[in-house]
């Protein structure tokens, strides 16, 4: 799997915390009703390795990764549950270097441009902006896009991300694609409220598609 590519497609990452196993399966295929096939279920609690089991094995549609890894143990558990991709919150060479020496797609958590210059060195090009809102937001991401424009850098930005600022990033060359948690709100999620977050992501790739790569 090519994760560039896909996210290059979808335009947008949807983080989700799931506390109960069994809303897993009812809420990809929200997400996959709303046209996205692309999550990552974030490592928060004991049960995020048995959701991506039961996502992997019930709905082969869904590409789903795992977030919120923050040691070589966690990219283990998160490998054995079928995880095709992970994430950090931050940069910590150490899980880094494990996950590229297990060939794991990875994308670390980066917030400044020394982060990035080192997730490019050991291998890692595409890489997590955050948590962008609060670190300057698209203004951020304009300024750094001339030393960096013409290398393999791409961004993703999470945190402070919604339908009303999605297109400011996605319109910046740098931007891969967005990611965020206001598709599936955790409460939402509790609540099974399927169709509001199938009409959240209907609404949110259709605003993704209206702005043209870069």
């Amino acid at each position: 799997m090519n994760l560039a590519e896909h996210l290059a497609r979808q335009r947008i990452l949807a983080a989700v915390v799931i506390d109960d196993p069994d809303r897993a399966v009812p809420l990809a295929r929200a997400l996959l009703a709303g046209g996205l096939d692309l999550m990552e279920v974030t490592f928060r609690n004991g049960h995020a390795p048995e959701s991506i089991r039961r996502i992997r094995a019930e709905l082969p549609a869904m590409t789903v990764g795992a977030g919120t890894l923050l040691s070589p143990g966690q990219i283990d558990a998160a490998r054995a549950a079928g995880a095709t991709f992970g994430l950090s919150p931050g940069f910590n060479p150490a899980v880094v270097r494990h996950a590229v020496r297990e060939g794991f797609a990875f994308i670390p958590g980066t917030l400044t441009p020394g982060e990035m210059e080192q997730s490019l060195a050991l291998g890692c090009p595409l890489v997590k902006f955050f948590p962008a809102a609060a670190a300057g937001g698209p203004d951020f991401v304009r300024a750094i896009a001339a030393p960096y424009g013409h290398t393999a850098l791409r961004l993703i930005p999470l945190g402070g991300i919604g339908e009303s600022n999605l297109a400011s990033y996605l319109s910046l060359p740098l931007v891969a694609g967005v990611g965020g948690s206001w598709l599936a709100e955790r409460a939402l999620v509790a609540a099974g409220r399927w169709d509001e977050i199938t009409a959240r992501t209907r609404r949110a790739r259709h605003l993704a598609g209206s702005v043209p790569p870069p």
